[in-house]
């Protein structure tokens, strides 16, 4: 699994943060970073999924292998 941030989406909700904290952190305002290169480990798929359902503003997108052409 790939994802990627759209940080001019981001409203500091933190939920991506709270359930996938390996692959988001926080800045001093609240907004979302994306933490390494969008790969998501195998084991941490469930955790990056739930905080990708979970954003209130669709910040956080799978990249599938459609988008990789």
């Amino acid at each position: 699994m790939k994802i990627r941030l759209d940080r001019t989406m981001c409203d500091g909700f933190g939920f991506c943060a709270k359930h996938a904290p390996k692959y988001f952190s926080l800045d001093d305002w609240g907004y979302a970073s994306l933490t390494g290169d969008g790969t998501v480990d195998e084991a941490d798929e469930r955790d990056v999924m739930r905080a990708l359902l979970d954003c209130p503003v669709h910040a956080i997108i799978e990249i599938t292998e459609d988008d990789d052409q």
